[in-house]
């Protein structure tokens, strides 16, 4: 079996305060180094559904407010955290054996996220990350060059979305 190199992930969240808020959905792709798929992993993670009424507001869970009640809804079906957790050191176990980089869009806030929900995980990680969002930076400011992406707010979707944007930079290097 070929060994994965990168662990795409993306958290939906409460909000983005890791202090007060909870991770609700998670996904992981994990990506040979030329960024074909191994494997998959996705979960809901249960949380007080009161608490998530009460964070899920203002000006951004208005504008998806298609994303944030499909989360709601989907949160009785939800496993706990240290459940979620052990499934994914157990997905780690089966497709990586070396370094665990993670990978995605702004991945610094997901792994702050990670490092308070899941320590145990974040053990396993490697200190460098390749977060998409720096190239994004670069090629929008440097060289007027944007790529388009659907902002469905949901793990999966944003995973495959990052992903597809790497790809779409790197077509800039040949």
């Amino acid at each position: 079996m070929k060994k994965a190199k990168l662990l795409w992930v993306d958290l939906e969240m409460t909000g983005l305060n890791p202090a007060k808020d909870k991770i609700c959905e998670i996904a992981v792709i994990a990506t040979d180094m030329k960024l074909d798929e191994i494997a998959k992993y996705e979960a809901v993670v249960k949380v007080d559904e009161n608490f998530m009424k009460k964070r899920m507001v203002g000006d951004f869970w208005e504008k998806n407010s298609e994303s944030r009640d499909a989360l709601i809804q989907q949160n009785t079906t939800g496993k706990d955290i240290k459940t979620v957790e052990r499934e994914l050191l157990k997905f780690v176990d089966q497709y990586f054996d070396e370094e665990v980089y993670l990978a995605g869009n702004s991945i610094h806030q997901d792994r702050r996220f990670i490092e308070i929900e899941m320590p145990e995980l974040n053990k396993r990680l490697h200190y460098r990350m390749l977060d998409v969002s720096a190239w994004k930076i670069y090629f929008e400011n440097a060289l007027n060059k944007k790529f388009i992406k659907p902002e469905n707010h949901r793990a999966l979707d944003d995973i495959n979305g990052s992903i597809e944007e790497l790809k779409w930079y790197l077509t800039f290097l040949k």
